[in-house]
């Protein structure tokens, strides 16, 4: 598994937030079609990471996000085009797989600071680059709006995918959580940005939770898909499926109860290295704790999870004092592979298209 560091820019752009990452993947390079996991703050870090790659071999793993002078130590001047430059020779080092920008908002006044963000990390690394952004910002949330943020950034800087969060940002009296529901999805601005830029590639993210919906975005044309918290909340379902549901290839075969016991040997072992970064066993368990969602026992098990956290000092110990909350069938039971239909999420994107953006781009080439 590749480790790498994903960064958080902060205070480089008010108010919205410029987030940089290097992100783990499978072992295979870039596939035409990927299912990719978003980066979660305190949530996507090496633990869940470690875990989800026993679900799954081929869902591109995003690393969590740290500050960056963590990486870079600086201290001021947080806001010119050097930080950028730092931060990928710093990162360069750690890892030499892909690095990607993540801006909070398609915004015309980010636009400046995005390209020329993408063009410095560029001239500092040999590795393929991306941008992560929403479809607008308040009232700046037209599919013009949005073209001409690909577009510049694109024209600008060595850019070629863009990573779309299909809903805009209200900067204004919503907190992160309501900004991830209350604003309405728009995947047609998405579907209209594959027809318009042809040159270009986009990821979709946003209200996506099952296999089942990235295999509808896939038939109505998408060509790789972005799940977010489901990958978290439910990583049996969600990420067990993955490789048969999405990639044509065997699942495992892994039982709940033996992949358990794969994490338990990476569990301890990090418990056993000495340090001042030594995690605590809360961390570790941390990832397990949704394993057995809408399960019989689940309730029971992380009330008995919870206990047992407070004296355990080991993940066998802990998973001995816990799993018996849990029926043999839920534990011993390989993750289902039928899945239902939901070609209903994108049945009127279609119909819903918006005028084609205007401007030529043949120039915009797609790369590898």
């Amino acid at each position: 598994m590749v480790r790498a560091v994903l960064l958080l820019l902060r205070r480089a752009v008010s108010p919205a937030l410029v987030q940089a990452s290097l992100f783990s993947y499978s072992v295979v390079e870039e596939e035409v079609w990927c299912c990719r996991v978003a980066p979660m703050m305190d949530w996507t870090d090496n633990h869940f990471r470690t875990l989800a790659r026993l679900l799954s071999k081929h869902a591109w793993l995003y690393t969590e996000m740290v500050v960056a002078e963590t990486i870079v130590h600086q201290k001021d001047n947080l806001s010119n085009t050097p930080l950028f430059s730092k931060l990928v020779e710093a990162t360069w080092r750690a890892c030499q797989k892909r690095l990607h920008l993540q801006t909070a908002t398609a915004s015309m006044k980010l636009t400046s600071i995005c390209w020329k963000a993408m063009s410095a990390i560029s001239s500092n690394c040999d590795v393929p680059v991306s941008v992560k952004c929403r479809i607008g910002v308040d009232d700046h949330d037209s599919y013009s709006d949005l073209c001409d943020f690909i577009y510049t950034v694109a024209s600008s800087s060595p850019t070629r995918h863009f990573i779309i969060h299909a809903r805009k940002a209200l900067l204004n009296g919503l907190s992160p959580a309501d900004n991830r529901k209350i604003p309405p999805l728009k995947y047609e601005y998405y579907f209209a940005l594959l027809r318009d830029f042809p040159g270009l590639k986009f990821t979709l993210n946003g209200g996506i939770t099952c296999m089942n919906q990235v295999n509808a975005a896939r038939k109505q044309g998408a060509n790789r898909v972005m799940i977010g918290r489901a990958a978290y909340n439910s990583p049996w379902i969600t990420l067990g499926q993955v490789d048969a549901a999405v990639y044509g290839t065997p699942h495992s075969g892994l039982s709940r109860r033996q992949v358990l016991e794969k994490y338990q040997v990476y569990g301890d072992a990090v418990l056993g290295i000495d340090g001042p970064n030594k995690p605590r066993i809360r961390q570790i368990v941390k990832p397990l704790l949704n394993l057995f969602h809408s399960e019989p026992g689940n309730g029971l098990w992380k009330r008995k999870a919870d206990t047992a956290l407070r004296h355990c000092s080991s993940i066998q110990s802990f998973l001995e004092e816990t799993l018996d909350a849990l029926p043999d069938a839920v534990l011993d039971s390989t993750v289902a592979t039928t899945l239902p239909d939901s070609t209903a999420t994108f049945a009127n994107v279609d119909g819903s298209l918006v005028a084609p953006f205007g401007q030529k781009q043949e120039h915009l080439v797609a790369c590898s």
